[in-house]
């Protein structure tokens, strides 16, 4: 069932129309957007767009405008380490879309019961 936008939305520090600009824009534009926005505001919207999957890395490009007193006090803990790993090199997760490939030896030899008169 799909929900409507408004609840998808909430909690959301930000306008439904800037939070979709924000989603839409590249990285020159986002700094641009999010310039005006008081710190406070950037930190709980760091925190909202890090905690859902598909705006997670976006939510590191918006807390990487704050700074960790902002960000930590705001957010606690979870300000804390959006900061710290908005000062890293971004790393996609997988979710499991990789899997490890592994060379799989194949062995007849213990196919063939004993007293199989077929061999």
């Amino acid at each position: 069932m799909d929900r409507p936008i408004y609840l998808e939305a909430e909690g959301c520090p930000v306008s439904l129309d800037l939070l979709g600009r924000v989603y839409r824009a590249d990285a020159e534009k986002l700094l641009i957007l999010i310039a005006d926005i008081p710190e406070k505001v950037r930190a709980r919207l760091a925190a909202y767009l890090y905690g859902r999957s598909h705006t997670h890395e976006l939510g590191l490009k918006v807390g990487a405008t704050c700074t960790m007193a902002a960000l930590s006090g705001v957010e606690g803990p979870l300000g804390a380490a959006i900061y710290a790993q908005s000062r890293q090199t971004y790393a996609r997760p997988t979710h499991g879309e990789t899997r490890p490939t592994f060379a799989r030896k194949v062995s007849l030899a213990g196919s063939l019961m004993k007293g199989d008169s077929n061999a």
